[in-house]
This record gives C-alpha cells, sequence and structure tokens, in this order.
C-alpha cells in the first residue's frame, strides 16, 4: 500500500483534529482549536463551525490551514501522524455533504439552521505524514488524492446506504465480526466511499477498508462481497 493512500485511509479513519488557522485577535500568531471532521468523497476534511467560533473569524481573513490528526499514546512521537496544509472554503450549496456531516455526527442536526453553523471544506495543498521514527513523507495534493472517477461514488452513496440498511442488517452485524464484535444488536452503514466504509454499532464507530480503491458502485459491492466473506468465515 502507498504512502499517499495510507494518509488518505488515516485521515478517514478519525474523526478530530487540531486545527491551525492565522489569529486576527493577536495578529502574526498561530491559534490551535479542536474540530470534529469528516471526509468527502474527494478526500477533503469538511467542518461544520459556528461562526462566532476564533477559528472561523480567522477563516474569514485568512483561508490558509493545516489540520493535525494524531494518535493519542505513552510516546506520542513514537505515533503515526499526519498534517494536512490547504486552503478552507465556505461551501454555500452543502446539502449533500452536510447530510453525510450529520450521520457521522448526529448530534449537529439542526445546527446550521439553529445555532448559525457553517459548512466549510479544506482543499489539501500538501501533506506532512509521519508513519514512525525516521518514516517521514510529503505528499502533493495529486499524489494524496482518490483514482480518477472515486467521485462518481457520491451520487451512489444514499442508495447504497438505503439498500444495505435495509435489506442486508445481517451482513452489516457479520462484519463486526472482523472487530471481534460478535454480540452487535444494531449496525448501521453511515457511510461509503472508494476506500472502504463506515458503520455504527451499537453506537462504536467503524471503518472497514478495501484492499484496493474502487471506482464504481459495482467494484464497491464485488468488495464489500469480499469483505463480508471474510466476516462469516471467522
Amino acid at each position: 500500500m502507498s504512502i499517499a493512500r495510507d494518509a488518505r485511509l488515516w485521515l478517514r479513519a478519525h474523526r478530530h483534529g487540531l486545527l491551525s488557522t492565522h489569529s486576527r485577535a493577536v495578529e502574526g500568531y498561530p491559534f490551535g482549536s479542536v474540530v470534529p471532521y469528516v471526509l468527502d468523497h474527494d478526500a477533503c476534511p469538511v467542518l461544520l463551525i459556528s461562526r462566532l467560533a476564533e477559528h472561523t473569524k480567522n477563516l474569514e481573513g485568512d483561508a490558509r490551514v493545516s489540520l493535525l490528526i494524531n494518535e493519542s499514546g505513552a510516546d506520542v512521537q513514537a505515533q503515526a501522524r499526519v498534517t494536512l496544509l490547504g486552503r478552507a472554503e465556505r461551501i454555500d450549496n452543502p446539502q449533500a455533504i452536510e447530510e453525510r456531516y450529520q450521520r457521522y455526527f448526529p448530534a449537529t442536526r439542526g445546527y446550521r439552521a439553529q445555532l448559525d453553523f457553517e459548512i466549510w471544506r479544506i482543499a489539501p495543498v500538501t501533506l506532512r505524514v509521519i508513519a514512525g521514527f525516521a518514516k517521514v513523507h510529503w505528499l502533493s495534493r495529486e499524489a494524496y488524492a482518490p483514482p480518477p472517477g472515486a467521485l462518481l461514488l457520491a451520487d451512489d452513496e444514499a442508495g447504497i446506504l438505503e439498500h444495505m440498511n435495509s435489506d442486508h442488517a445481517h451482513t452489516l452485524r457479520d462484519y463486526c465480526r472482523l472487530r471481534d464484535l460478535r454480540d452487535v444488536k444494531a449496525a448501521e452503514m453511515i457511510g461509503a466511499d472508494c476506500d472502504g466504509f463506515d458503520l455504527n454499532a451499537d453506537g462504536q464507530y467503524l471503518r472497514f477498508d478495501f484492499d484496493e480503491p474502487v471506482v464504481s458502485a459495482e467494484a464497491l459491492r464485488t468488495a464489500m462481497i469480499a469483505l463480508a466473506q471474510k466476516a462469516r468465515a471467522a
């Protein structure tokens, strides 16, 4: 597996990071804040942030940001981590991506309408990937990006989720065996992309990666069948 895909899978597997913006209140200084995010089908981080938040005010003055996603541990410097540098942009018509975001963070339903929150997307420029001691790489946006055709899955995602959640609840529970969870009562598929899919299993979020990226609904179906067979064999 390539370092570029490793970085993409790392960001898909996590749900929050450290957002650094350029402070407007204290000019010239970086400002860090923890933010939830979800990747869209183009592997861009998507944020739901309040207009009143300090980082939102900073973004309106300077769109250049970084997002650090790291793993906690006894020795944080020995853990893998990715820093994505990019430009943030407000999404004016965010319905589809907002629905995706809310599946991952259901408590945010109504935030945009009731609490004056907005959807922003970070378009990557470059990434710094640290996979362990002395394993350091810079990645271009082109290297990090999903394969051509992956964006087509965005139009198919809602139908895939409806089909799996309505007709294949038992298969979703089978997938959980791959995480040594054998007594799951309810599993819901909340997202599917070129690299894999995500489940909410009794309130626990589980990520399942494909061996190789897929770029069509049919290829995604084949990859999901292969994972189901592997889960049942377990």
